[in-house]
Formats: structure tokens, C-alpha cells, sequence
């Protein structure tokens, strides 16, 4: 009767103690970069550059040589171009766009920040030279960028016919139709 009362005396404080598995904290990078790119936008939003490029740092280092690392250097940049800084927003946008050279918007935030630090036309003879088709699409827009409007835009409707199933022909197609449009 004792061994059976301990028995259940155990088994009762066993059950009614609270225990349970210790939670594990399971580190996701991918999941975690996300999140303080999320919160570096949120900063940006709220002016608060400083904390933002530090969010946006610690995503990029959570998650290097991805895709997703390219939108974090990007907004990177665009938060270096906003505060003042184009040269450190240059190296942003151009690893941005070795990362990840399909998504127009990476060309368009490497060209304004060309133009920015005076070596727009130092890049267009850099450009020139270069037969890569991501080369021709920076020269195209760095063209119409600088005046040379017709010129960016036969450049870049060449590319387009060229290349009609790349991911990034649309994008291209219509800023054609933006720039033809201010031209008219």
C-alpha cells in the first residue's frame, strides 16, 4: 500500500510539475535577414538612417552571395544615395547587380549614382568596349541619362529584339516607352 501510494504521489507530482522539453532556439539566416531588412525599411521610413544601415548590414551578413542579398545592398545603397554618400551606395549598386543583374531597378540606382559622382562619361567609354549584354544595358540607359536619348534608345531596343525571353526585356521595354514619351 506505501509502494503503491509513492507510486502515485510520483507519477501525480510528475504530471503536475509544469515540465516540458526545453524549447530550442533554431537560427534560420534566410528567416532572420528578412526580418531586418523588413526592420532597416522600417527605420527608413521613420528617418532613422542610422539604425536602417545597420539593419541592412546585418541582413546582408545573414545571407551573403544570394538573391536576396541583392535587394538588401540595394536598399543599402538607396539608403547611401539618400543620406549624401553615392560612393559608398556605387559599391552597394555594383554588387547588388553581380549578384543579381536581372531586376532593371539595379541599373537604374548604378546610373543615377554615376551621374552623381561626375563619371557618367568615363563609364560610357568603359562600357563601350565591353560586349556582355549587362554592360550594353548600363551603357543604354547611362546614354540616355546623360542626353544622348535616341542613341540609349536604339541601344536598348536593339537589346530587346535581341533578347526578347530575357527576365528583365519588359522592364527595359517600357522604360523605352517612358523616355519616348518625353521625347515627343
Amino acid at each position: 500500500m506505501k509502494k503503491l501510494l509513492c507510486l502515485f504521489l510520483l507519477i501525480t507530482m510528475f504530471f503536475c510539475s509544469g515540465y516540458r522539453k526545453p524549447y530550442k532556439y533554431v537560427i534560420d539566416a534566410g528567416k532572420d535577414a528578412y526580418y531586418h531588412n523588413a526592420l532597416g525599411l522600417n527605420y527608413l521610413r521613420d528617418r532613422i538612417y542610422y539604425a536602417a544601415i545597420q539593419e541592412f548590414k546585418i541582413a546582408i551578413q545573414l545571407s551573403p552571395d544570394t538573391q536576396a542579398t541583392a535587394i538588401y545592398k540595394s536598399n543599402l545603397g538607396e539608403t547611401y544615395m539618400f543620406i549624401g554618400y553615392p560612393e559608398m551606395a556605387r559599391v552597394c549598386f555594383e554588387d547588388a547587380l553581380r549578384l543579381y543583374g536581372l531586376n532593371f531597378k539595379y541599373y537604374m540606382n548604378l546610373a543615377d549614382c554615376y551621374i552623381q559622382l561626375n563619371i557618367a562619361n568615363s563609364k560610357i567609354s568603359e562600357y563601350k568596349n565591353s560586349d556582355i549584354l549587362y554592360d550594353k544595358i548600363m551603357l543604354g540607359i547611362l546614354y540616355i541619362k546623360t542626353g544622348e536619348k535616341r542613341r540609349g534608345i536604339i541601344l536598348l531596343d536593339g537589346i530587346c529584339m535581341s533578347e526578347p525571353d530575357l527576365l528583365i526585356t519588359p522592364a527595359i521595354r517600357q522604360y523605352i516607352k517612358q523616355v519616348s514619351k518625353e521625347l515627343q
